[in-house]
């Protein structure tokens, strides 16, 4: 099983268009420009780069990455039966 993430915008909105299974891939996702997932777990200076641009475009538009609360979805397709759990 794992957790799901998205962004929660300052009117408390979850955006569904974020939704993901890691904060890492949410920040992937938010961040405009392509990061490479590997990179971003073995080079701490390329990692450090995304994370300063995540930070700024989350402050920016202020918003977090945060945990859906009760929704653990496991299995291939976990983005997708997280999307369906969430707006209904």
């Amino acid at each position: 099983m794992s957790a799901v993430w998205t962004v929660k915008d300052s009117n408390g909105q979850l955006l569904l268009q974020f939704v993901s299974s890691s904060p890492l891939e949410v920040g992937r996702k938010v961040v405009p420009g392509r990061y490479d997932a590997f990179r971003l777990h073995v080079s701490w200076s390329y990692r450090e780069l995304f994370e300063r641009t995540l930070h700024q475009v989350l402050e920016r538009e202020a918003w977090q990455i945060e945990r859906v609360k009760g929704h653990r979805v496991s299995g291939q397709g976990s983005e997708a039966a997280a999307r369906c759990s969430l707006n209904s």
